[in-house]
């Protein structure tokens, strides 16, 4: 059920409007889609992996403006237990982080709050879409006032999107394959933790100055 509360959450976030109302029945009431399987995943592994998240918001932190804001929430991550408490491991395949969705799709077909449609012919899936219905962007909104600890799920789904925001499937692959624990792991293997070398790399920069001449 854990697996089925996160997707909503994080599909509720990423979904993007729909250019035109679909012509199936079963999609009349979508109210945006993800599209590619890819996509999904990758956003799912920074949602799982809270050092690899804080990770990349150092590097859009020292790559970019120095947004003191980036370097804010990497802290809030780091100074805290998450990586500990709220890592969830994924493995790693041919195109990156991986793991099994049928059941928490499943879960959220059946529920009408989820549709999941394929690209392509038998044996040769080309494309996974993933609807979001009405549905289940009410139902984000009921779970989040009903158990206010769940919301953790929306909101990290929303900062995810943030950092993704004009970045395609293939890009955020690469992306996350720029990390040499992530691109070493055997494919099959849970992909391991980067906590140590994400708090290290905060401290230094805590050493160097740099977050006391941002703030």
């Amino acid at each position: 059920m854990q697996d089925a509360i996160r997707i909503l959450m994080l599909l509720d976030a990423a979904a993007e409007p729909l250019a035109e109302a679909p012509t199936e029945p079963a999609l009349s009431t979508a109210v945006g889609v993800v599209r590619t399987q890819i996509r999904l995943q990758k956003l799912d592994f920074w949602v799982r992996n809270p050092d690899y998240l804080a990770n990349e918001l150092l590097n859009d932190f020292e790559n970019g403006d120095r947004d003191p804001t980036l370097l804010m929430l990497a802290e809030q991550i780091l100074d805290s237990e998450e990586p500990e408490l709220r890592r969830y491991p994924m493995l790693r395949y041919l195109f990156g982080a991986y793991e099994q969705l049928d059941d928490a799709l499943a879960i959220l077909r059946q529920a009408d709050l989820v549709v999941r449609r394929l690209r392509g012919a038998p044996g040769h899936i080309t494309q996974h879409d993933y609807y979001l219905l009405e549905q289940g962007r009410a139902k984000v909104s009921e779970t989040a006032q009903k158990y206010p600890a769940l919301d953790w799920y929306s909101a990290r789904s929303k900062l995810v999107v943030a950092l993704a925001d004009g970045i395609g499937a293939t890009q955020l692959k690469d992306r996350q394959y720029l990390q040499e624990e992530y691109l070493n792991t055997p494919h099959g293997f849970r992909i391991p933790s980067i906590t140590d070398r994400a708090r290290n790399r905060l401290s230094d920069l805590r050493l160097d100055g740099t977050i006391k001449d941002v703030g």
